[in-house]
């Protein structure tokens, strides 16, 4: 059981952490040679020129003013200076969405926090049960919490009106937060710019039809069924091996470059390489001459399957982006039904193009729900087998329990600060560990899944991570912890007395997820601002593979603010705060720092670091509420349970009440808010095309969406196709003359290419 000073112990070397980070980022943003590390986002707008090309040799790499270094704070005002409207349009709605959920967590903590610590914690701290109870491993910060509440007391009276009090103030919030967060998605879609998935909607499950083909039966059922706004339609194809080759080459290219910009710092010497297993052994050939036959062949491979693809009738897939002359009539065919057989003809609101994943759009449709069903099964195995982890974690943060029933361990770990380092700051960083490659997992498994966009497979994976976290790090933690804390108790005590052993020691796990707030969320949100990793990878390929001004930016790495990680991980403090608020206040201060300084650091990254990849409005905002909605119901249901073991009987029946009214609350903002995220109304479609013709009436969409929603890999393959050269086979050619597909001869040179006319 960690004590006061361990957790005293466990903040100092968090704060410290915390605050040797801000020092290093203080400092290294400030260097010329890291400005497009930390400041990427302006680099990508254009809004920003390198530092290096100005001034003498030295201040090229090193910030010679001495000055700025005594303002190595100013990025923390700088972050909030920004108002919202001019953050919406610098990074997004999604990113200021995203911004808001620590908003919430703040505006529902903080007014909850001043009662508990006014209320709930003197008339805790007033009583002596704990001192009172043999064989029970405490601490003194445990005697701040409900277990130390005598069993049948009255003043149970004071947690029951808290809980009312958790559960009103925070349905306010939630539905005050649900209402603006719609306004602003309403108001955005209002005020953006013309996009192709505004008049674009994506049809799947097209049925086959033994006379016509894919791209036949589109056309001829849209011409028919909507006449009036069809405009026209983009045939998806199965070109997954295409893609394959293509970033093939990208990766022989890198190599290519690298041994091209090797050679070009030593003239006098030809970088050479193995062609056997791994580069170890085999022939030695010249690298460079090497990679280029290699990218040249597959360069052909590249040109003929593209040919292959698009005139296959194999590689249609039956699915199809249909557009069509108004926002009105896309609104009309993505909610409604097509056919009589609802399975068939089946639309939804395409998403934006750079949204879209690919890959999965090749996948028959019939084959989703299986696929889904595996993943399920997989899923339920991994959050099972992840527990034997999770219990391990918790061994460290109980060594006090386990010392009364394993005692040879003793010797080992009595040392007092080897001790207070173990159970104050190991098992938070010991958790943080074995969940590092749970995301990559879990966003394979998304994938498997066959969602088609990026956002979808973001949003569906922050849900099974949202529900891995629920089960084992805060279900499994209480569980596996309080059965390991007292198992001394366990094993002296009556079976009648076990429940009530369990309803004392659940509060107590409140140390174990202090040090885990104080790890993940303290020292872990100041070494998101670091970028060390992006800094470290940054160099290496400015060092080794650019040499243009185009892969410098290519180098940059400014990354996304992460929604399949991150939400998951804010809504584990939002289950911690709700279920402790009225059984341990002492977490709520921890949960409150987190909330605070991650808003600050994550707008700063928003504002000069992350690009996001896409852009859906805020969709995501349905799932933060209904997380939160879960959180409350759950910390309800423990506290009902918590009481009864401490025979709160007058007191109990009444939180019954709680859950029904929660529920209910979470019906009516989903029937009354929620259609705004997953609908578009038709008045403001109208509206907004009558706008557009007003002002353009001679406006010709087709150009606009013509190749909005073609296969990213046929423009790559085009690139590439127009580049390519075909070898005429003439001996001793010294430089290499070809003929190209235009006509036009080129030289051709060690890494270069010369045009004659």
């Amino acid at each position: 059981m960690a004590t006061l000073s361990d957790i005293g112990f466990a903040a100092a070397i968090n704060i410290l952490t915390a605050f040797a980070f801000f020092i290093a980022f203080a400092v290294l943003r400030l260097q010329p040679v890291n400005d497009r590390v930390y400041f990427p986002k302006w680099y990508i707008k254009g809004l920003r020129s390198s530092p290096i090309k100005t001034g003498g040799f030295a201040s090229k790499f090193v910030n010679l003013d001495f000055r700025s270094y005594v303002r190595f704070l100013n990025w923390m005002p700088q972050a909030l200076r920004m108002p919202e409207p001019e953050l919406i349009d610098h990074a997004g709605l999604d990113s200021v969405v995203y911004l808001r959920i620590y908003l919430l967590g703040l505006k529902i903590f903080f007014p909850i926090a001043c009662i508990a610590f006014t209320v709930m914690v003197p008339v805790n701290w007033t009583n002596s049960t704990l001192d009172q109870l043999k064989n029970l491993t405490f601490s003194d910060i445990d005697k701040l919490s409900i277990s130390n509440i005598p069993t049948g007391s009255s003043r149970f009276w004071v947690h029951l009106c808290m809980a009312y009090f958790i559960t009103f103030w925070t349905c306010f919030v939630l539905q005050r937060e649900y209402k603006i967060v719609g306004s602003m998605r309403l108001q955005f879609l209002a005020s953006e710019q013309r996009r192709p998935d505004q008049f674009t909607v994506l049809v799947r499950n097209i049925p086959p039809d033994p006379d016509e083909s894919v791209s036949e039966l589109v056309e001829h059922f849209f011409k028919v069924n909507h006449p009036d706004y069809y405009l026209s339609y983009q045939a998806v194809y199965n070109a997954n091996k295409l893609s394959e080759l293509v970033q093939k080459r990208k990766k022989l290219q890198n190599w290519l470059d690298y041994y091209q910009n090797k050679h070009s710092r030593n003239p006098s010497k030809r970088p050479t390489i193995k062609i056997g297993f791994l580069g170890c052994w085999g022939e030695e050939v010249d690298a460079i001459d090497h990679y280029m036959e290699k990218i040249e062949g597959l360069t052909r491979k590249i040109c003929a399957e593209k040919e292959t693809v698009m005139s296959s009738t194999k590689s249609l897939v039956p699915a199809a982006f249909v557009s069509f002359k108004r926002r009105w009539g896309a609104v009309v065919c993505s909610q409604t039904q097509q056919s009589r057989n609802p399975t068939e003809w089946l639309t939804e609101w395409a998403p934006e193009p750079r949204d879209i994943y690919w890959d999965n759009l090749a996948l028959p449709y019939v084959q989703l729900t299986i696929r889904r069903l595996v993943i399920a099964v997989a899923f339920f195995f991994l959050t099972f087998f992840f527990m034997i982890p999770i219990a391990f974690v918790q061994t460290l943060a109980n060594i006090e329990g386990i010392e009364k029933a394993v005692p040879f361990l003793k010797p080992l770990i009595e040392v007092k600060t080897v001790k207070s380092f173990i159970q104050g700051f190991l098992p938070g960083i010991a958790l943080k560990i074995f969940l590092i490659v749970l995301p990559s997992i879990l966003m394979l498994m998304s994938k498997f899944e066959g969602f088609i966009s990026k956002s979808a497979l973001e949003r569906r994976c922050a849900s099974r991570y949202y529900m891995f976290q629920f089960i084992n790090v805060f279900l499994c933690s209480i569980i596996a912890g309080t059965a390991l804390q007292q198992l001394n108790s366990f094993l002296n005590q009556s079976a009648t007395e076990i429940p009530k052993t369990i309803g004392v020691s659940i509060p107590m796990k409140a140390t174990f997820f202090i040090t885990y707030i104080m790890v993940d969320g303290w020292a872990g949100v100041a070494g998101e601002i670091l970028r060390l990793k992006p800094l470290i990878i940054y160099h290496l390929k400015n060092f080794f593979l650019v040499k243009t001004e185009k892969d410098r930016e290519e180098a940059m790495d400014p990354g996304t603010i992460g929604f399949n990680t991150g939400e998951p991980q804010i809504q584990l403090y939002f289950i911690l705060g709700l279920v402790y608020a009225a059984v341990s206040p002492i977490l709520l201060p921890f949960i409150l720092v987190f909330f605070g300084l991650a808003y600050v650091v994550y707008r700063h990254q928003i504002i000069n670091v992350y690009n996001q990849e896409y852009e859906s409005a805020g969709a995501f905002w349905p799932d933060v509420h209904r997380r939160v909605v879960i959180a409350l119901i759950v910390s309800q249901l423990l506290l009902m349970g918590l009481l009864s073991t401490k025979r709160a009987a007058r007191s109990t029946p009444l939180l019954f009440i709680l859950p029904v009214l929660t529920i209910g609350f979470h019906k009516f903002c989903k029937g009354r808010y929620q259609p705004v995220f997953v609908r578009y109304p038709l008045q403001d479609a109208m509206v907004k095309d009558t706008l557009e013709r007003t002002r353009e009436p001679n406006l010709n969409l087709k150009p606009f969406l013509q190749n909005a929603y073609a296969h990213p890999v046929f423009k790559a393959a085009d690139n590439l196709a127009n580049e390519m050269v075909v070898e005429e086979p003439e001996p001793n050619r010294t430089p290499d003359l070809v003929a190209t597909k235009r006509g036009s001869k080129r030289l051709l040179y060690s890494g270069s290419a010369e045009t004659l006319t």
